[in-house]
């Protein structure tokens, strides 16, 4: 479904700040897959997924999903078949618009837009309908401008947005990071539902450890721009927060952070 050969990503090239942020990573999703993506700051983990999102160009390599080589492929064209929610809560939506308005923009990615705005009643039902399966009263605010709602509601709205059409990957870019660990808890648990109920194809970064072993069927730890670990199936369901430690000393890398331990 995603397929990455080889890509490499370096940042200021040629000056004294220069980084390989992505050193030589391939990677193969299959259809349903549910990837947890780990690793300290500067691991390469949001270099990845902008990568896949087409926000930075890679240096070399390819990238194709479901066949399809997006390696040259805009941003925004590549919106048509990319979900993402992003970790401030205020990115991906447009606060002085009101939730129906914003649901309405969702759902017509990818469709060819024209210079007349169109609502129909029908999907202000629909949405009404998906709202309400989230539990925070949200339904009943669909006149409502997005950016007078808490940080949670604006989450859970985002990730709405980003699977209204059933994308072909869902990015998530440590989603949750910015909630508090009440709040966060409840975006996961909408997230692990929304993604089983529709067969999500999903790629999820977090900084903790445990969410990382909690939910989906893969793992992978990034280091210095390296997949260091890929681990699934049974290894990664029987595995504890300690083998994973255990894991990543034995597999060369250097440290883990203290967010990531004591998340």
């Amino acid at each position: 479904m995603l397929k990455i050969e080889g890509i490499s990503k370096t940042f200021f090239a040629g000056t004294v700040n220069e980084k390989l942020a992505l050193r030589n990573v391939s990677l193969e999703m299959k259809t349903g897959d549910f990837i947890t993506v780990i690793g300290g700051n500067g691991a390469g983990k949001s270099t990845l997924l902008n990568s896949i999102a087409g926000v930075f160009k890679v240096d070399c390599g390819r990238i194709y999903l479901d066949d399809i080589d997006v390696t040259g492929m805009s941003e925004h064209k590549r919106a048509a078949y990319i979900g993402r929610v992003f970790q401030d809560p205020m990115l991906g939506t447009a606060a002085d618009m009101m939730v129906e308005e914003n649901l309405a923009i969702a759902a017509r990615r990818g469709k060819k837009l024209g210079l007349r705005w169109s609502f129909r009643q029908d999907e202000f039902a629909e949405f009404k309908a998906k709202l309400a399966k989230l539990d925070l009263g949200l339904e009943e605010r669909l006149k409502n401008r997005i950016g007078t709602l808490s940080g949670g509601q604006r989450q859970a709205i985002t990730l709405l947005m980003a699977t209204l059409r059933k994308p072909k990957l869902l990015l998530l870019d440590e989603h949750t990071a910015a909630l508090d660990p009440k709040t966060a808890e409840k975006v996961l648990n909408l997230t692990q539902n929304i993604v089983a109920e529709n067969g999500l194809t999903t790629l999820m970064i977090t900084h903790n450890m445990r969410d990382a072993l909690r939910f989906g069927n893969r793992l992978l730890m990034l280091d210095d721009g390296k997949i260091l670990l890929d681990i699934h199936g049974a290894e990664k369901a029987k595995m504890t927060v300690h083998d994973l430690l255990d894991a990543f000393e034995h597999s060369g890398g250097e440290e883990v952070s203290d967010r990531m331990l004591l998340s």
